[in-house]
């Protein structure tokens, strides 16, 4: 049966090391393969938005070159979350250029996690900056975000890999894994062992979704940096597209665009 789409491209969560997306996106370009539909949970969401808006992938990672955590979120008195995500939603706002995720050039599908009931939600149309940040929403960091009056947070929780839902729409799949468990050390501090425990539910809920990638790039090298070190930016999009370049050498799965 002939599928909607050639070139699916799914896209992991993973805080700042979402921008070895951006590198990979580059490598990518320089083999001809662009992605006809992205799926993205988290940092994948937040890329597969600026991508699809039509920044490319040097211009996604100088937005955030010279920024810092502070200039996206607000501390606010703990009741929900730490802090509040207005500067970030602002961020998108501004960039992204498009309000609603159904007028994306190229189709985005988000993954979300509904607090309230407590299930992986996938999104194809609405507020694109209200739904990217809802998938991007880290629990207890961040307070939830609001849709139609139910609370939503981190889709990485239920499906930090979103692969499955271009499964039956692709032909062919490529995923970007900025989120491998590899055996790193960590500091005995509460954000620390709350970014291992991440890891350690995103390795039992993206094997299933590996399995399902043409091209499966997964970047190892990023997992020594912290989930919001934005001094890293230039390494991480380095890392990314070195892994990509390398999966990609020998691409005889994947059509090509001149």
């Amino acid at each position: 049966m002939t599928k909607k789409f050639k070139i699916g491209l799914a896209l992991s969560g993973g805080g700042v090391k979402g921008l070895a997306h951006a590198g990979a996106l580059k490598a990518m370009e320089e083999n001809g393969i662009k992605p006809d539909i992205i799926s993205g949970t988290s940092a994948g969401a937040i890329a597969g938005a600026l991508y699809s808006a039509g920044n490319s992938p040097d211009q996604i990672k100088e937005l955030f070159k010279k920024k810092d955590f502070n200039d996206f979120v607000e501390f606010v008195l703990p009741k929900s979350g730490l802090f509040a995500t207005s500067g970030f939603t602002k961020f998108l706002e501004d960039n992204v250029g498009y309000k609603n995720l159904q007028d994306l050039p190229i189709p985005l599908l988000v993954t979300a996690t509904n607090l309230d009931k407590g299930e992986s939600v996938l999104f194809s149309k609405g507020n694109l900056a209200q739904i990217v940040m809802a998938s991007a929403c880290i629990p207890v960091i961040f307070t939830p975000v609001e849709i139609n009056k139910e609370k939503y947070v981190d889709g990485g929780i239920f499906k930090n890999f979103p692969v499955s839902p271009l499964k039956d729409l692709c032909d062919n799949i490529v995923g970007v894994n900025a989120s491998p468990l590899v055996t790193e050390k960590y500091s005995n501090n509460i954000v620390s062992i709350a970014e291992r425990s991440y890891h350690f539910m995103f390795r039992a809920n993206t094997l299933e979704d590996k399995k399902l990638c043409d091209v499966l790039i997964e970047v190892e090298s990023v997992m020594q940096y912290k989930t919001f070190d934005l001094k890293k930016v230039d390494i991480i999009f380095e890392q990314g597209y070195l892994s990509a370049k390398k999966a990609l050498e020998n691409n005889k799965v994947l059509p090509t665009k001149s």
